[in-house]
């Protein structure tokens, strides 16, 4: 993918050469792909045939929107001819009718190109880990980051993404003061960025007697996972600690040393995982968790030395910004990023965050375009 992050920089970087040049540029590039994945010996390098497969996909969406410009164009060509001739009178109408039917078109096909040309964050395919942590509001807040967890759980199941909890620990009250859980699907991570921040409530808590609102909050973090060539992870360097699982599981579970701990050495980081009856299954689970964790510190390292990426205020992926508070009282969200407030809450905890999610996309599309229209 990283071939055509820089593949695409230059030509916006060419800001001389011709909209039709670039997308010739882009069907010259196609071209080789479409060889290059076919050649065994890129086909045995995994790494570089995951990379390239992506930048086909990419790039076969330009190389449509090129045939249709080029239609488009050669019709208003064609219908401009036309007219200046002048002898045939049907023609002349029919060209007309052409004409001003294209030129309606141009304009839209136009900044769906400029927006296609522009570098895609090559992690939004990736598939995510999700950990949900009670912040500030005692149990009250153990029970919020539950209802988080369910809904986004709910989310999931409506987009047909497969999900899995890695590790849980279970608030006193109900809820969890944290829970992990693994999203698989397409686009996954550009879909769920969006969500990472910190998430605030107001309501009377459920452990509240004289009917008091009060504000609790929990923090959400959306790690895109990374694959084993990604992240190598050296295993001299992590220690295992194996342990009985807690919670519910069944005397199977809570007393064979199946619970996984890993402790890696050079950063302090401390990933758990109990889900699964086989030690095995979660030491895989846990080392990917930490293989994601180490990924996103180098991902942060990236976007710190990104102006352009810290100028985004919806995606910057900042654990301590406020990002959203549903208020029950009022039966409202606000997503304060986009000044964005729906009185649509108990849709909104049952899942139905999709509007919430596109118009995020809108407002980080819009910022795109505005950018791209100053190289253009």
């Amino acid at each position: 993918m990283g071939t055509w992050i820089n593949f695409v920089n230059l030509l916006a970087l060419i800001s001389f050469v011709s909209m039709l040049d670039k997308l010739n540029i882009v069907k010259q590039r196609f071209d080789e792909v479409s060889d290059l994945i076919i050649q065994p010996d890129v086909i045995a390098d995994q790494k570089r045939y995951v990379g390239l497969t992506k930048e086909y996909k990419d790039l076969k969406e330009l190389v449509e929107k090129r045939d249709t410009y080029i239609t488009l164009t050669e019709n208003i060509a064609e219908a401009e001819e036309i007219i200046a001739d002048g002898s045939d009178a049907e023609m002349v109408e029919m060209a007309k009718m052409q004409l001003e039917e294209a030129k309606e078109q141009l304009p839209a096909l136009e900044e769906e190109i400029k927006y296609l040309l522009i570098p895609k964050d090559p992690e939004d395919g990736k598939n995510v880990v999700m950990e949900i942590r009670a912040g500030t509001g005692g149990d009250e807040a153990s029970i919020f980051a539950g209802d988080l967890q369910r809904m986004y759980q709910k989310y999931c199941d409506s987009k047909g993404w497969n999900t899995s909890i890695m590790d849980f620990n279970e608030g006193t009250s109900g809820g969890f003061k944290e829970i992990i859980m693994e999203v698989n699907g397409e686009d996954v991570y550009g879909t769920l960025k969006f969500e990472a921040g910190v998430h605030r409530v107001q309501r009377v808590p459920q452990t509240e007697t004289q009917g008091r609102v009060h504000t609790s909050a929990a923090t959400v973090i959306v790690l895109p996972e990374a694959e084993e060539f990604d992240v190598e992870l050296d295993m001299s360097e992590v220690r295992i600690e194996r342990t009985t699982s807690t919670g519910p599981g069944g005397q199977s579970v809570n007393t064979t040393y199946s619970a996984i701990k890993l402790h890696h050495e050079p950063t302090g980081m401390i990933v758990s995982c109990q889900d699964q009856k086989s030690s095995h299954k979660n030491l895989e689970k846990a080392k990917k968790v930490l293989r994601s964790r180490l990924y996103e510190r180098e991902l942060e390292k990236k976007m710190a030395a990104d102006s352009a990426k810290r100028k985004s205020m919806v995606s910057s992926g900042d654990r301590s910004a406020k990002v959203r508070t549903y208020n029950y009282p009022q039966g409202r969200v606000t997503d304060h990023r986009i000044g964005l407030t729906l009185y649509d809450l108990q849709n909104i905890v049952n899942g139905d965050i999709q509007k919430i999610i596109d118009e995020l996309m809108l407002a980080e599309n819009t910022e795109k375009l505005k950018e791209a229209n100053e190289i253009f």
